[in-house]
This record gives C-alpha cells, sequence and structure tokens, in this order.
C-alpha cells in the first residue's frame, strides 16, 4: 500500500542533469514543481541537477526526491543509487530495473525470460564485432540503436545490407554497443504503467502514426509531423492484450511506480515490446499526462501517485 506523505514534507524535484534530454526535463520538473505546490507540498523545490548534486541533497536536508530527469545519470540507476546512499526515498523505479531498463540488449534479455511477450528477432553488437558477419540471420529491413540511448538518437531505418555498414556507424557514435532489429512493419504505440494501493495498472494506449517512414526524430519532436490516436484504434482484444505485456513486461524488469513501454503492433496484430521507459516526460505534451487524463486522472491526479510511489521505498 501507498505510504501517506505528509504535506509539509521537504521534497526536491530534480531536473536538468547532463544527458541529451535535460531541456525536457527541466520542462518535466518544473511541471511536477507546480503541481506539488497546488497539491499543498509547499515544501518542495526545485533542484537543478549537475555534478555538485550530492553536496545540494545533502545540505537541503530533503525528506524525499521526485525524479524528473530524463536519459544518462538520472534515467539508468544513478541518481537512484546515489539517493539510496543518502537515504532518501525517491520516486520511479529503483537501481536495478532503471540501469536494465535504459539498456534494450538487457531489457530485451530480462523480457525474454517470460515466452508470452513478443519481441523482435534481433542482434547485439559489441564493439570490434563483425556488423556484417553478426547480421547474416537477419531479414531486411532492419532498424539500427544505440544500446543506451533515447530520442531516436542514432537510430537508423536500414532497407538492404548494402546501407548496413553506414547505418552502424552512425549508430556507434552514441554507444560502442549496437542493437540491430528486424523491422516491424505496423503501428507504434506506447502505453503508462502506474501504482495505486500496491497494484500496477495500465495507462488508456496511445497510437503514434508519423508522416515518416517510421517513428524517428524529426517525426518525434517536429510539430505537425505526427498524428496521435488517444484511445489507440485498436479491438478491444487487442487493446486487453497490450496492456496486460505492458504491466507484464513492468514487472518482470522489476519496475515500481512509473514506466511507459513502447509496442510496435506487427500487420498480424501482434504487440512486440520495443523499450521500456523508466522515467516518463511530465511536459504539457508528454505521452503519459495525456494517457492518464483520458482515464480520468488529471496531471495532478498523476504527479500524487506517483509521488506516493515514493513511500513505498523508504
Amino acid at each position: 500500500m501507498s505510504n501517506t506523505i505528509s504535506k509539509d514534507a521537504k521534497i526536491a524535484v530534480l531536473c536538468g542533469g547532463m544527458s541529451s534530454e535535460a531541456e525536457v526535463s527541466r520542462r518535466s520538473g518544473k511541471g511536477c514543481f507546480n503541481a506539488l505546490q497546488r497539491l499543498g507540498y509547499k515544501n518542495s523545490e526545485l533542484v537543478e541537477v549537475d555534478q555538485n548534486i550530492g553536496g545540494k541533497l545533502k545540505d537541503g536536508k530533503y525528506d524525499y526526491a521526485y525524479n524528473a530527469l530524463h536519459g544518462k545519470y538520472g534515467e539508468d540507476g544513478c541518481i537512484q543509487g546515489l539517493l539510496e546512499i543518502l537515504k532518501i526515498p525517491y520516486t520511479g523505479c529503483g537501481v536495478m530495473a532503471s540501469a536494465i531498463c535504459m539498456n534494450k540488449e538487457y531489457t530485451k534479455r530480462v523480457l525474454s525470460t517470460d515466452k508470452t511477450i513478443p519481441l523482435a528477432k534481433s542482434v547485439f553488437v559489441r564493439k570490434g564485432e563483425s556488423v556484417m558477419e553478426m547480421t547474416k540471420d537477419l531479414k531486411f529491413p532492419v532498424i539500427t540503436k544505440p544500446v543506451s540511448e533515447g530520442s531516436s538518437f542514432g537510430m537508423t531505418k536500414v532497407n538492404s545490407r548494402d546501407e548496413l555498414e553506414k547505418a552502424y556507424k552512425d549508430a556507434v557514435k552514441y554507444n560502442d554497443d549496437v542493437l540491430i532489429e528486424e523491422f516491424i512493419d505496423g503501428v507504434f504505440v506506447t502505453v503508462g504503467v502506474l501504482e495505486k494501493d500496491g497494484k500496477n495498472f495500465a495507462t488508456e494506449i496511445l497510437e503514434i502514426r508519423p508522416k515518416n517512414e517510421w517513428y524517428d526524430f524529426e517525426a518525434k519532436y517536429t510539430p505537425g509531423m505526427s498524428d496521435f490516436i488517444l484511445p489507440a484504434n485498436l479491438s478491444k482484444e487487442l487493446t486487453e492484450k497490450t496492456k496486460e505485456i505492458a504491466v507484464k513486461s513492468h514487472e518482470i524488469t522489476g519496475c515500481r511506480g512509473v514506466s511507459r513501454v513502447d509496442f510496435m503492433i506487427s500487420n498480424d496484430g501482434i504487440p512486440y515490446v520495443i523499450e521500456i521507459n523508466t522515467s516518463p516526460g511530465m511536459t504539457d505534451t508528454s505521452d503519459l499526462p495525456a494517457q492518464s487524463k483520458v482515464m480520468g486522472i488529471s496531471y495532478d491526479d498523476l504527479v500524487q501517485i506517483i509521488l506516493n510511489g515514493a513511500g513505498l521505498n523508504k
């Protein structure tokens, strides 16, 4: 069960950080901070995360941390480990789940222990290995992905084998290790997972239809380049199945409090898990607040639900 958090609690809303997603995190943090103020948590403070964050947290004598960080150091177990050392309860996923889900390959390895979770066929290419040799059993087109990068940075759709070497070189600019997956032709959807009264539940499903060939960086961040359908245009049966797999994926990887699970639903109706985001965006235009709103959960209610999770890891 959720522990009730006193309105007098001193809460650090962690934002900014040292990743490529720092600016988005500041927007998420501001939204969460304003919501906490409206909810009556007057002792909440916005805390900019930098290399001095350990000292800031120690000096601030905070009762809780609200994690609004995205990407490296904020979503990969680093800030979670620091908060554990400082004994400050925090929102969202713990050290292990954050580290696993930041790495697309290890997410797949953990999820593959449950044979009911559909995963795209893929290979994991480490530094020094031959990309041409490793991919000889994959069917084209494929998607090349840096293994620990968000926002589609370094991702390329590769239609034929002779394009592979260049796409691989683009991916290794971001990470030494690269995940190469068979491309799934179908519909991109995303599902939030939240926790209330000790029970995990899925939000409504958001369907995203990019104007580009696939949901790349341009489609994600250019207004008008994608259409958003909420709730997704799926059959009742497929909706329930996708939600069920989202919650199962959240639990198998050890997530808690909040996550967002991304899927490609193939043209023959199979929901393939693509990745799990352990610190979903909380800006005005982010997916999770929109998915929750359709269920009757306001932005402030969503912030309260996520905050309640911090009481569980005290």
